[in-house]
């Protein structure tokens, strides 16, 4: 019976990854994990699977929407991860006396949504988180802020005349302090006022107007409920979000003309002021991270400062990372408070931008060197020969195709831009010798010189014989020539200045 056919497709809202895209994510991944490193974090792991309980009501119904849902081979009601930030809380209640506080750690993994896909969201995307549990002081949200800037840097996002990333900060308890301030004081009508600023960069100020008062209808002709707050509240709140001022201290100064004169504004404004100096004291400039109400994060567990990294010049794809403070997540499974605040960085955006802006270049392969053989070299000789490149610590292909001419052979070289190529001949190989051939300089005289003869006279130049034993110094000269091949490479781009 002939076997039915299916058709090879994948699923709405996940991606496959080909060579040269891993090549990039695992060069920006390896960046990022430097700086990480740098400021003392360490790298954990936990499942993809967790409780369904673990997982629900920690964020908000929004993201219980979403969450892939499945139940194990024991019948327990389990949950695809939504984000790395709960599984930490998790791992840390439950270790308690393993991990000694204060904490830092990173992890890099793959997260869940059963959302709605579109550009640069995914059901299926890949996280870069970095936190800090046990620290109550605001100099623990500034670190990560900080190396939230360090690793922007690192990837070539700033210039000497500006950067070409924000890290827009604001603070939970400044909108809770107007909220509370104005005699709103239920909690569910808070976290949907939250949940509706949040909306603003999406939806714009009209929408999010709207929403705070009786509601809209969407653009698919759903309807949007609304808060139902009063015009004079929703005028306060729409003044609030607006205020912006050339330096960090300049809009905690506005902020105070803006907030009712309460023990809660007095110290959501003090945790700003001591926010602002501690990224003053690290150097952080007032146009890599600028303080703006506007921003309030979509999930429910945020309890203090929440920060938000966008790229300048890619307004269509949205923030790339943020984070912020949670110090009651791991109350959800301890009786005490764990205090906790840190980032995310999403692979998938950030890897967008870097392209949409072409500041991403990559090589097609890992591979440095390939081996050709002339005449009948045995395949036998070819192995011994990688053998002894791969030993010396040069990545290695072989030719493992039919055809035999220099040629077919040397097809696989342009087809991953391998820089060199190791020619093995029935003649060198008798006397111990092999040729070393630079490839990338061969392409660029093939450019630049149109004649034939001319090419083949200057083509010797970059082609040189040497004894079996200083094959390893002609390809590392070669190599220093072309030493960014087998890593990202950043491109020089003509900076934008922030507004």
């Amino acid at each position: 019976m002939k076997q039915k056919r299916i058709t090879a497709q994948i699923l709405k809202g996940f991606q496959d990854f080909f060579p040269e895209e891993m090549i990039a994510r695992s060069a920006v991944i390896e960046r990022i994990r430097q700086v990480y490193e740098r400021f003392g974090f360490v790298q954990m792991d936990t499942p993809v699977l967790e409780s369904l309980e673990t997982l629900t009501g920690s964020a908000g119904l929004d993201v219980n929407k979403e969450i892939f849902t499945l139940t194990t081979p024991e019948g327990e009601a389990a949950a695809l991860r939504f984000d790395l930030t709960v599984p930490f809380a998790r791992l840390i209640s439950q270790y308690r006396d393993q991990i000694k506080l204060p904490f830092r750690r990173y992890h890099v993994g793959p997260v869940f949504r059963a959302d709605k896909p579109g550009p640069g969201r995914y059901r299926q995307f890949t996280q870069f988180d970095i936190d800090i549990a046990g620290a109550r002081s605001l100099a623990a949200d500034a670190e990560i802020i900080t190396v939230l800037c360090e690793a922007m840097r690192a990837l070539g996002l700033r210039r000497d005349t500006g950067a070409l990333y924000r890290v827009r900060i604001s603070n939970r308890r400044l909108m809770d302090a107007l909220l509370l301030g104005n005699n709103m004081v239920e909690a569910d009508t808070i976290k949907h006022t939250l949940r509706v600023v949040d909306k603003l960069s999406k939806v714009g100020l009209d929408n999010v107007r709207a929403e705070l008062g009786e509601g809209r209808v969407d653009d698919s002709g759903d309807p949007i409920p609304g808060v139902h707050l009063s015009e004079s509240l929703i005028e306060k709140i729409i003044t609030f979000i607006g205020i912006t001022a050339p330096t960090r201290n300049g809009v905690v100064e506005a902020l105070k003309l803006n907030l009712p004169e309460t023990a809660d504004s007095q110290n959501a404004l003090a945790e700003m002021s001591d926010l602002a100096g501690f990224l003053d004291a690290q150097g952080i400039s007032e146009t890599e991270a600028v303080f703006d109400p506007s921003l309030t994060r979509g999930l429910d567990y945020y309890t203090g400062p929440v920060f938000e990294i966008e790229i300048i010049g890619c307004p269509s794809i949205g923030s790339v990372g943020g984070g912020g403070r949670y110090n009651e997540l791991c109350s959800r499974f301890l009786a005490q408070e764990i205090p906790a605040t840190g980032a995310s960085i999403g692979l998938d955006r950030l890897m967008m931008a870097l392209r949409e802006l072409d500041l991403l270049a990559c090589p097609k392969s890992t591979a440095q060197v390939c081996i050709a053989t002339v005449g009948k070299v045995a395949q036998v000789e070819v192995m011994k020969l990688a053998t002894e490149l791969r030993s010396a610590g040069f990545n290695t292909l072989t030719y493992l195709g039919g055809k035999k001419n220099m040629a077919e052979q040397l097809s696989d070289a342009d087809r991953y831009e391998i820089p060199v190529a190791v020619i093995l001949g029935e003649d060198e190989l008798q006397r111990g010798e092999v040729s070393v051939k630079n490839l990338i300089a061969g392409k660029q005289l093939r450019r630049d010189i149109v004649d034939h003869d001319d090419y083949l006279k200057a083509g010797r130049l970059t082609q040189v014989t040497v004894k079996r034993s200083e094959v390893t110094a002609a390809i590392r000269e070669v190599l220093e020539e072309h030493e960014d091949s087998p890593d990202i490479t950043i491109k020089p781009a003509a900076p934008e200045t922030p507004d």
